[in-house]
């Protein structure tokens, strides 16, 4: 089983991005189920989402404690809250940055881990160039495709045309696919291959 824990900020598309990257699984002919903890439901306040993808009936229900990767919406979430808490030194980190992890303080922490499973992306600005807002959660999907391979890019796109119609469904589809590629050209994967 492939454990995902999302962590952003609610108006960000957090619980979107689990149900979405479920979807994707789900049309790959996999089990997965997603699922939110919300604290105050607030915009902008802390939230976190959880998919699980197998290839077996998932029995579990309990929100995912020891993630295979983690996805960070809000790099301002990384001294307020444990984002990393139960991560294992195999673990896969994606976090909506264009700094890199030494420039946002966590060149100590990152030094037990596999470098290349961590990586920052600016999903950010790409999905304000994309869709007009600051929505990563689609772009990130695209880059956690890249990054780990756990599911194609091409099912989270048939996810996002799913969710979402006209220019929205457009520019998100565009946010994933310019950050599935930026994802592969950082981990010196020829993109298209």
């Amino acid at each position: 089983m492939f454990q995902v824990r999302i962590h952003g900020r609610g108006g960000q598309g957090v619980v979107t991005a689990a149900e979405l990257l479920s979807l994707a699984a789900f049309k790959e002919g996999r089990r997965a189920q997603a699922f939110p903890s919300f604290g105050s439901e607030r915009t902008g306040a802390p939230v976190v989402s959880f998919c699980r993808i197998d290839d077996q009936e998932i029995r579990t229900h309990e929100p995912v404690s020891e993630p295979d990767a983690l996805i960070v919406q809000d790099a301002t979430l990384l001294h307020q809250v444990d984002v990393f808490g139960g991560l294992g030194r195999d673990g896969y980190v994606l976090i909506n940055s264009p700094r890199s992890f030494d420039e946002l303080g966590l060149a100590e922490w990152t030094a037990d881990f596999r470098r290349e499973r961590l990586l920052t992306v600016p999903a950010g600005d790409i999905s304000r160039a994309r869709i007009g807002q600051m929505r990563p959660n689609a772009a990130l999907l695209g880059g956690l495709a890249a990054l780990t391979g756990i599911v194609a890019l091409d099912s989270v796109c048939k996810a996002i045309e799913d969710r979402f119609a006209g220019r929205v469904a457009a520019g998100n589809l565009a946010a994933a696919r310019d950050c599935f590629d930026h994802v592969r050209a950082n981990l010196g994967v020829n993109v298209g291959a």
